[in-house]
């Protein structure tokens, strides 16, 4: 008898199997674009996430009418009664993605399938509802055209693009949305940290706060996730560290940082050269980057590449017997993030990742950045314009 089972409980990649019943069409895309520019900023003075482009991409969506027409349009506040789903109970999601601006002055998406990947499932643990992923990723593409002035003239910024799930059903029951918007904006971007790219930064470790947990929701993009950390980023920042490391379970497992997977790169306890990432168990966002530097680094073929758990207890003692070489966060937002420091129960655990070049992720950082800005051909890569 199925009874109350939770028909997710295998976590957004067991939600993902269920079907999608109709979608938008790219075809049907209607664009009446802003006739008021605004002007464009100066990329070497952006700060993330505080300006956005003249245009968005706005889809309807309703339980009894299906998925309506998808409109490129002004940007604009959205309209919503006070009562959503998405303002109370955090029927939301997101996805980040960036678009390019390359030497040969093409625009390119660093595989956004993987985004449209993840999307679809974060859509389906949150109840809201499905699409297809090759219609929604031509509706950006042509959101990124109608914008492309706004691709910053750089390879040291670029624009950011972020799909949007919300719930809009009407009303205070905690249930399925009938309602719906879906939704994306573009905003051009500098580097994450106000440090500048690729400055090492300092993490702090404390397991009295959990970021995620089996069965729960880790390894979605939803919004839930990310407001309920500020309270201890804000803790973390008071202590003079700039993000959060997640710890789970009494052994103190490393999981990921706030706004990236954590690579370790060391010589583990069999003393073999090894480039290793917490897995994939359900609690961790599987991350597009993080999937780019697991596929460059088996490639090369040059060192042990692995998933595998890896606890406090296991960075310090590697620390002590100067094992360790190497530790850096992945993520869309920062590409690739040098560590520095760890504060863990009150002891700053300083990492020698810049005292060792550092060789292994200056050179994920550098092969990355010549695929999205065009000096290197790859399939990972679409072309926009």
């Amino acid at each position: 008898m199925k009874g109350c089972q939770n028909d997710y409980a295998d976590g957004c990649t067991e939600a993902a199997s269920k079907p999608t019943t109709n979608s938008f069409k790219a075809d049907d895309l209607v664009i009446n674009p802003s006739t008021t520019l605004k002007e464009k900023p100066d990329p070497n003075g952006l700060v993330f996430g505080t300006v956005f482009t003249d245009n968005m991409l706005f889809i309807e969506w309703s339980f009894t009418s299906g998925w309506d027409v998808p409109q490129i349009k002004p940007l604009e506040n959205l309209s919503v009664h006070p009562a959503i789903s998405a303002l109370h109970y955090a029927v939301e999601l997101f996805e980040g993605m960036k678009a390019y601006r390359g030497v040969d002055g093409k625009i390119r998406l660093f595989r956004p399938r993987l985004n449209m990947d993840r999307m679809l499932r974060s859509a389906a643990r949150a109840t809201l509802p499905g699409f297809d992923k090759e219609e929604l990723l031509q509706c950006i593409q042509k959101l990124v055209e109608v914008e492309k002035e706004w691709v910053p003239y750089s390879t040291s910024a670029s624009l950011y693009i972020r799909p949007t799930l919300i719930g809009t059903e009407p009303s205070l029951g905690v249930k399925k949305p009938s309602r719906a918007i879906l939704y994306v904006i573009l905003s051009p971007v500098g580097p994450y940290f106000s440090s500048g790219a690729f400055n090492p930064i300092s993490l702090w470790a404390d397991p009295k706060y959990v970021r995620a947990w089996k069965g729960g929701t880790g390894d979605c993009k939803l919004g839930g996730n990310y407001g309920s950390s500020i309270y201890a980023q804000r803790e973390a920042m008071e202590l003079g560290c700039q993000q959060v490391l997640w710890l789970y379970g009494d052994d103190h497992q490393i999981t990921e940082v706030g706004t990236m997977n954590l690579f370790l790169y060391w010589r583990n306890e069999d003393g073999e050269d090894e480039l290793a990432t917490p897995p994939l168990d359900g609690i961790i966002l599987p991350g597009v980057t993080r999937q780019s530097i697991l596929d460059l680094a088996r490639k090369w073929g040059e060192f042990k590449v692995s998933e595998r758990y890896i606890t406090m207890n296991d960075l310090t003692t590697a620390l002590k017997e100067k094992r360790l070489k190497e530790m850096f966060g992945a993520g869309t937002a920062c590409v690739v993030c040098p560590v520095s420091t760890i504060l863990y129960l009150g002891e700053n655990l300083r990492i020698p990742t810049m005292e060792n070049g550092p060789q292994i992720a200056t050179r994920f950082w550098n092969q990355l950045s010549d695929i999205q800005y065009g000096r290197e051909d790859s399939d990972w890569t679409i072309v926009v314009s």
